[in-house]
């Protein structure tokens, strides 16, 4: 009984050093200032962007029409050869061009020959975006990492924001650019992109890099201001956790549908939406 007695505790006190260790493992920096301001404004995905009226996504005429909607935006910033940030979504241009090349090995010039499909437009640069929203509305800028790039896209998308006069926050699905804000750019608000990675399997991720990512296990090392979670999955235990015990901020993405943005908004989320224009 006393054999059996020990290995009980010994296991119990293994069980609360692990859960010990995971809560820890969650934790993320609390109280930044400015959350306050970023969380009063709704976030057009990609700007606000209807192909059937001409505006494709991460268009300028998106982003403008965000604006006037009193909209903020969500946006997608890529890191090009000649050290140009262009603002797009997929590194391969096949989907919203129709040409397959890789927008990381272009310069600025050549995005004048990738016109969007469904316009006139071209890809725009990141400071052209910035002029539209300066002054106006927020936004929720994605890097988008390529290449092992996250401490030279963060580098360059934060020279261009030194002078910018505007609300904004900046958030990746790489833990790399947040590490890079937290040593670098500290006054920068952050967030960490996730999903249930398990779900979706991406090619890009080993399964332990998708456990990892799905369950936030970087959080103790980025300390992000709040996570991105996509909304199908914010049942997460680690989503959960944060919330409950550290307070963390939550952003949702992408939401399609008015009522569950009312739903949650009155949870305190922070809602990025797509397909419909929100009352």
């Amino acid at each position: 009984m006393r054999s059996l007695s020990k290995a009980a505790a010994g296991l119990t006190a293994g069980a609360a050093l692990t859960a010990g260790a995971y809560l820890a493992a969650l934790t993320p920096r609390r109280n930044m200032p400015g959350w306050e301001a970023l969380q009063k404004v709704r976030y057009a995905h990609r700007g606000l962007h209807d192909l059937d009226a001409g505006r494709p996504e991460n268009s300028l005429s998106a982003f403008r029409a965000a604006v006037e909607h009193g909209f903020g935006a969500e946006l997608d910033v890529h890191l090009m050869r000649d050290g140009s940030l262009a603002v797009v979504h997929d590194s391969d241009l096949a989907r919203v061009t129709g040409k397959a090349v890789r927008v990381e090995e272009l310069a600025a010039r050549d995005l004048t020959a990738c016109p969007l499909k469904g316009s006139g437009e071209t890809i725009p640069l990141f400071e052209q975006v910035l002029e539209v929203f300066a002054g106006k509305t927020p936004l929720i800028v994605e890097l988008k990492t390529a290449g092992g790039n996250a401490d030279a896209l963060t580098d360059a998308v934060m020279q261009r924001l030194e002078s910018y006069q505007g609300l904004y926050c900046l958030e990746s699905f790489d833990p790399s650019v947040l590490m890079c804000l937290k040593k670098k750019y500290p006054d920068v608000i952050r967030g960490q992109l996730s999903e249930n990675f398990l779900r979706s399997k991406p090619a890009s991720l080993n399964v332990p890099q998708r456990a990892v990512m799905t369950y936030l296990l970087t959080t103790f090392l980025t300390a992000p201001d709040f996570i991105a979670y996509n909304w199908i999955d914010r049942s997460q235990p680690s989503l959960k956790l944060m919330k409950k015990l550290y307070g963390v901020h939550e952003v949702s993405w992408t939401v399609r549908d008015p009522q569950l943005m009312r739903a949650l908004e009155a949870e305190g989320v922070v809602p990025i939406f797509e397909g419909f224009v929100p009352d």
